[in-house]
């Protein structure tokens, strides 16, 4: 009975996935989930793009926690079109969460949505919202062990962002040994190293996200 109920529940959640990336490509924005531990730095460096893009593109953010709209407000601050979703105890958002909050949106006008997840490195795996890119974020004081630790998240990443390098002459953390171990569970994924503080490696972001915007790009 109990394989039966959690069967209905992502059969749900599937197909809630499969309406918000219908509705995605029909009005060609180009989505990214943005997945981390607490604290890696996903709000920082959502931050930080914005300021980058936003004279480029026109750009949404739907902002997952569990309390408060705190990181939210911050993506206010900036002038972009920001929707929070709390979970009050949830450890993730799924897509039934999302298709809720679309009709908030005008995509037509919206070229990119990010989505920030709940910080956890465990939950937000399995569920499927829609996106075009799921984008993990692991900052350097987190230690090395975290790839091969929680090897479904970085399973299903597109692209592992390794983050708060400015920090690595006080750490122990090892660039090359996360690469490694990334390429060993998903050789498919990109590797990034950048500091959302410091801005070093950000180009190689941007681009990246500009080159995904660029295959959805509406005429």
């Amino acid at each position: 009975m109990k394989i039966e109920i959690m069967k209905d529940v992502l059969t749900d959640q599937n197909k809630a996935a499969k309406f918000n990336r219908v509705i995605f490509q029909q009005h060609k924005t180009f989505v990214i989930n943005l997945m981390s531990s607490p604290g890696a730095g996903k709000t920082t460096l959502l931050e930080n793009t914005v300021k980058a893009l936003t004279h480029e593109y026109r750009i949404g953010v739907i902002e997952g926690d569990l309390a408060t709209d705190r990181d939210a407000e911050r993506m206010r601050a900036l002038g972009i079109q920001t929707v929070q979703i709390n979970t009050v105890g949830g450890c993730h958002l799924d897509a039934r969460m999302i298709a809720k909050v679309l009709p908030e949106f005008d995509l037509n006008q919206i070229d990119i949505l990010f989505i920030e997840n709940i910080g956890n490195l465990v939950c937000p795996s399995g569920y499927d919202l829609g996106q075009d890119n799921k984008v993990v974020i692991l900052s350097v004081p987190e230690g090395n062990d975290k790839i091969p630790k929680y090897p479904v998240m970085f399973r299903r990443t597109d692209m592992t962002i390794i983050n708060k390098i400015d920090l690595l002459p006080f750490v122990s953390f090892d660039l090359e040994e996360a690469k490694q171990d990334l390429a060993a569970i998903n050789p498919q994924s990109v590797f990034l190293a950048l500091s959302a503080k410091t801005n070093e490696g950000f180009d190689q972001w941007l681009n990246w996200i500009r080159e995904g915007c660029n295959r959805c790009s509406k005429p």
